[in-house]
């Protein structure tokens, strides 16, 4: 199954580049200034040869990983915290449903102004954007929990911390993993659009800055280009790592992320 939708989706990838390049090649739209998609790929093939795109790519990656560790370090303990606790959930969830909904991108020229360093301000606002999915599904990972397994576990002697660490924690795990597996290509796109609007001295969006800025825009998409496959290339390892620790919680569900 798996192998039959990478199939397909390669298949409509090369019929919409095709596609592209013959709207863009005859002429079929006369005002679209923009470069056919194999002149993007022949770019795109080229970046890894460019040390200023390599630096780039070094610095965006580095702000994405160091962004979601932080963001699981906090939203994942503060999921079980409000999963655990009712009162302080229903307490808390009033705040969570106002800032949630904030566009992340939206909060970038506050950061600007409220953060002076450059990197630090980056990683804040990754931090920021990528907290939601992993808050939102760890909470309801914990909601999940059967409680038959946790009064059961209670009627043979085990006080809360055993229920949480034995049942709770376990069950939400799957949640957990796909509120990071979201949260990484969030993660991505808040990277390159921090450095698309703050600019600097290195990264993906820095780089199509100064592309922008000598009308390349053929630079441009080959650079965003690699943006997108780097979030298909987290996606995919997430996602097999998903599919082979919690095996049994797909087999239980019928899921089939």
């Amino acid at each position: 199954m798996t192998g039959a939708r990478l199939h397909r989706g390669a298949v409509g990838a090369a019929v919409f580049l095709v596609a592209g390049e013959l709207v863009i090649r005859f002429g079929l739209s006369e005002n679209l200034l923009f470069p056919p998609p194999s002149a993007i790929l022949y770019e795109a093939a080229r970046l890894p040869a460019d040390a200023a795109f390599l630096a780039g790519v070094g610095t965006t990656l580095t702000n994405w990983a160091l962004g979601l560790l932080i963001a699981i370090a906090v939203a994942v303990p503060a999921g079980v915290l409000l999963g655990a606790l009712s009162p302080v959930e229903r307490a808390i969830r009033p705040v969570l449903e106002f800032m949630r909904p904030i566009p992340s991108v939206a909060i970038i020229p506050l950061a600007i102004l409220l953060i002076p360093v450059d990197e630090l301000m980056k990683v804040s606002v990754i931090v920021y954007a990528s907290m939601w999915p992993i808050l939102i599904n760890t909470l309801y990972g914990m909601h999940d929990v059967d409680p038959l397994a946790k009064d059961t576990l209670r009627s043979f002697g085990f006080g809360h911390l055993a229920v949480l660490a034995r049942v709770s924690l376990p069950s939400a795990a799957p949640f957990v993993a796909t509120g990071i597996r979201i949260a990484a290509g969030i993660a991505l796109v808040l990277a390159v659009s921090a450095e698309l609007v703050a600019g600097g001295v290195a990264g993906i969006g820095v780089y199509v800055n100064v592309a922008g800025s000598g009308n390349r825009m053929d630079l441009m998409m080959a650079a965003t280009f690699w943006a997108g496959v780097f979030g298909v290339l987290a996606n995919v390892i997430l996602l097999a790592g998903e599919r082979r620790l919690f095996r049994w919680h797909h087999a239980r569900t019928g899921a089939n992320p």
